[in-house]
Parts: C-alpha cells; structure tokens; sequence
C-alpha cells in the first residue's frame, strides 16, 4: 500500500485522488454509530409510535378521571420550579462572583453541594420534619395553641420549595460562570453612563448571561418534570407520578403507556424550548470572556452581613439540616440495631446497588467512547450530519425514568414472547423471560438514560485532542480500532473517569426505572430509602440514603473547580 492509500479520505479527496468505493468506506464509518444509536433510541421510537396511533376510548378515559389534575399539576411544579431556580441561583451567583463579604470564598463552593441530595431524599427529610406529626408542627402547636394555622407541607408549595432548594446549584453553576466571564469594560462602561451595580446587572449583565440562566433554568425544568418520589411523598399527583402509579398500583399497562408517551412529548417541547432559547439569544462580548475581570465590590456593615446570611441561610435549609437530620437519625438507628443482623442487610443493598451502576458505568462508557470515536471519525471524512446521531442518543437524559422504563418493556418484552415461542416451537425447554425484569434489561435502560452523561464526558475530552494524532497514526497504518485504542483512549483518561463516576452516581440515586425493571429480590439502596419512607420508618430510611448522599459528593466535588480559574481573587 503506498503512501496515499494511507491517508484519511477527507486527505485522498483534496488531492484529487478519489476512489471508486468512497460512499462504501464512509457507510462503513456510520455503522458504529448508527448501531449505537438504533440500539438507545427504539425504546424512545416504540414510544413515538403510540403517540400517533392513539387509542381514543383510553384517552378519553383519561381525560375524564386522571389526566387534567396530573397535566396541571406538572404545568405548576415545572414552572415553580424554574421562577425559584432562576431566582435563587441567579441571585447567589451574583452575590458570589461580584461582590466580597465574610465567608464568600466558602460559599462560592459550598452553595454546590444540594446537588448531591437526591430530590426523593430531601423530601421525605422535609416531610417527616414538618408535617404534622413532625417535630417543628408539634412545637408549633406547644407555642401557639392546637388550632394555630401552619402552611400545609403536603402542597404544591411544598413540593416546589423542596425541588427548588434541590436544583437551584443547575442555574448556580452556569451563572456564576456566566458571570465570570464578564468584562470589566463592560462594569466600567456602566460606571461611565451614571447606572449603579443593580442597574448595570439587570440592563448589561442579565441580557449576557441570558443563554447560561435559560440552560440552567430548563435543567432543573427536566428535573422536576422527571421526578417520581418527591411527588409521591408529598401527595402531588404528576405525569411521571402517575406512569408508574398506574402500571404499578392499577396495573394498568395500555393507560401507562399513553401516559408514558405523552409525557415523552412534554420533555421534548422542553428539550426544543432549551435549544430554542440558546439558539435565539445573540448576545456577545469582546475577548470570550477571557480579558480582565472586574473586580469584585466590598461590601460593608449590614450588606455584608446581609448577604453573609442569606447564603448560611439557603446553605442550611438545603444541605446542612437535611444531612444533619440524616445523619442523627441513621446513628439512632445504628445504635438501635446494635445487636441486629444490620450489616448483612446493608452490605447486600451495597452490592446490588454497586453492582448496578458499576455494570452501567462500564456499559455507558464503552459505547460512549466508541460512539464519540465514530462521530469524529464521520466528520472527518465529510460526514458533519453524524452530530445528529450524537444528539438523538443523549435524549434519554432528559426523559423521566418512567418514560424510558416503559420504553425497554415495550422493546424487549416482545423479543422475550418470541423467542419463548421459538423453543417451543422446536421442542426446547422455554427460557422464560431472560430480557425483561432481568438485570440485563435494567442496565439496557440505565444506558438508555444516561448516554447522555458518558458521551458528554468522553466527547468533550476528545474534542482537546487534534485530529494530526490520529492522521500520522494511519499514515502509518494504524486502523480505526488502534487509532482508539492505543492514542484516543489514554489521552481521554480522565473524561473517561469522569463520566464512569457521573453515570455511577446517577445510578445510585435512580428511582423509577429501578422501580419498574428490577429483577427479583434485586433492591437497591434508593428503593430501601424509597420503601422505608413510604411506611414512614424515617430511622431506617436514613441509612441507605446517607450513603447515597456520600456518593453523590463524589461529582459535586469536582463540580466544585468549576470556575476556579477564572476568578480574580480567591481571597474570602
């Protein structure tokens, strides 16, 4: 093979070489991918298919019984959730980024960590603490008489402040950086026209960030919308509530597939509305946000105090009293369980937990890398529409776990029938389910969710590494595979990890595909949590899900170096 032949084909095609089978070596380039791609989006496709074959006497069901309070109640936490978000984060971020006050340096950290506590977790803690049988209730009416009013937990209200203290670090996060990055000609432009730092946040800075606020803002949107336990907990009937409401407890499985699919059309208007928010927005500034910050104004006496309070405050109600609570409950219950046979029961929901996400971890980043790896490859040979593969894979994160869960069953249920009929029909033994309500099929919809959190990992690391690497290894003749392998794969070694561990940790945490899909006698720690709160046995709940909150700290800590870098000072 001469020198030529060696060459990538975007190479062979500049130079006017051009072979015959060209369109065959760039199929072939696709087949990975597009393998990938077919095996994460059918569930998802099966879906779609029931949202334009609809059953119309069901529909009507629903409509008439359960539907209208579920669709309203969705419509109301989601857009709660993102007015909170959007205030609270944005408001913390401002106060970390621009101004310096006792305590900031910490708080600038410290405000990311409710992003450890699962939703399910900071509401059961919630619930058990004021409702009425909770203590703060009690003392309550101690203080101020039986008949005392108090704001009803069990609300709409209720859920949303829980949600929002939960899932404002998403809009923290990018505003803080958003922030960051702007210019300090732009401050001192301000400062030229006569506008104050209020004045020049709301009319300069606000508009700037805009793309950042909106994409964190329909973030904790997709979450509350995904949410099954909080809800549950709280009495507050919604549409990712009710799928598995209606195909556990109804066993109803026709109404929970509508259910599922229609809520599948909700989280796509939401994925559409997040990109038509960032693609709309043309706000720009000189130098990338790479020029010279602005530095941060001192704040003095009451102000400083002021703010020094408000983010103890928020710090406390939405990470240091949930733990705190978690925390004494699981040593009262340790302590009570002393001479108990407690260990074996934990360490067999460790493993199965662990072996869960450790088994979708290797899965998710495997086909992750061979994805990203095709993707590049495609796009380098002329193929740039390989992204949209790229995108329709990574989809399952913004889908519910319910959703997705009904999405495996209606692939992989079929499949087990048929080959059941199939050793019948040759006289075999029948092998019984060996897809469905199997740890196969569970790991099958955690890949289906979480590609999303791998491949964005893996991809972005590999987007660092120039594409000259990987041409002077073919020139040598190194195939694709080797090209992997040998060069991308160390290179990516920590984008690698990165996603392993984030894929990891959702796993943990995850709740409604875990509910729907697990095989028998295969709990994990977030359905001990789940169950043991449902019965209201608060000390037992709080083992499994201190530990669940241990491993979530793990991605929140590197969450926490975000933004280091382009601080001014880190003086606090």
């Amino acid at each position: 093979m001469n020198l030529v032949d060696r060459l990538p084909l975007s190479q062979r095609t500049a130079t006017g070489w051009q072979p015959v089978s060209a369109w065959g070596a760039r199929a072939r380039v696709l087949l990975v991918p597009g393998l990938i791609a077919l095996l994460i989006g059918l569930p998802l496709l099966l879906l779609l298919l029931h949202l334009a074959t609809p059953n119309v006497a069901l529909w009507q069901q629903l409509w008439g019984t359960i539907l209208p309070p579920m669709l309203w109640n969705t419509l109301v936490l989601v857009l709660g959730v993102a007015a909170g978000t959007l205030l609270i984060g944005t408001g913390c971020a401002w106060l970390v980024s621009l101004y310096q006050f006792p305590g900031r340096a910490w708080f600038d950290r410290l405000l990311l960590l409710p992003l450890a506590i699962p939703g399910f977790v900071m509401g059961f803690v919630f619930m058990a603490t004021f409702d009425y049988a909770g203590p703060v209730q009690t003392a309550w009416r101690s203080v101020f008489g039986s008949d005392a009013p108090f704001p009803e937990i069990r609300s709409a209200g209720g859920v949303i402040v829980v949600m929002t203290l939960v899932l404002y670090p998403y809009v923290y996060l990018l505003a803080r950086a958003a922030f960051r990055e702007q210019a300090a000609s732009t401050f001192e432009a301000a400062q030229v026209m006569g506008l104050s730092r209020t004045q020049t946040f709301f009319r300069l800075v606000l508009p700037l960030a805009r793309p950042s606020l909106a994409a964190g803002a329909v973030l904790a949107m997709m979450e509350a919308l995904t949410d099954f336990g909080t809800v549950r907990f709280f009495s507050y009937p919604t549409l990712s509530e009710g799928v598995v409401r209606v195909w556990e407890g109804r066993m109803d499985r026709d109404s929970a597939i509508e259910l599922a699919a229609l809520l599948l059309f909700v989280a796509l208007a939401l994925v559409l509305l997040e990109r038509a928010l960032r693609g709309s927005a043309r706000y720009y500034q000189a130098g990338n946000g790479k020029g010279r910050r602005p530095a941060r104004q001192q704040l003095t006496g009451w102000r400083a105090w002021s703010a020094f309070g408000l983010c103890l405050a928020l710090l406390l109600a939405a990470f240091i009293l949930p733990v705190g609570q978690l925390a004494a409950w699981a040593l009262l219950e340790l302590h009570q369980q002393s001479t108990g046979g407690w260990q074996a029961t934990f360490l067999s929901y460790v493993g199965n937990s662990v072996s869960l996400a450790g088994s979708a971890a290797g899965v998710v980043v495997l086909l992750a890398l061979l994805l990203a790896q095709g993707v590049r490859t495609a796009g380098e040979q002329g193929l740039p529409w390989a992204r949209w593969l790229a995108r329709f894979v990574t989809l399952g994160y913004a889908l519910p776990g319910a959703v997705v869960a009904v999405g495996v069953l209606l692939f992989l249920s079929p499949i087990d029938f048929r080959l059941n009929d199939l050793a019948r029909d040759l006289g075999l033994t029948r092998p019984g389910l060996i897809l469905t309500g199997t740890m196969t099929g569970l790991v099958y919809a955690y890949l289906v969710r979480f590609m999303a959190v791998g491949y964005n990992s893996i991809d972005s690391s590999l987007e660092k590494i120039t594409p000259t690497m990987a041409q002077a290894a073919r020139c040598l003749g190194a195939g694709q595979s080797r090209v992997l392998w040998r060069i991308h794969a160390p290179l990516m070694s920590s984008g690698i990890a990165a996603g392993a561990l984030l894929v990891f940790v959702d796993v943990m945490k995850e709740l409604p595909a875990t509910l729907l899909l697990r095989p028998f006698g295969m709990d994990t720690l977030a359905l001990w949590a789940y169950f043991s709160a449902m019965e209201s046995f608060w000390q037992q709940a709080a083992l499994p899900a201190v530990t669940i909150v241990l491993a979530g700290l793990l991605p929140v800590l590197l969450l926490m170096r975000v933004g280091d870098g382009q601080t001014v000072d880190t003086a606090s």
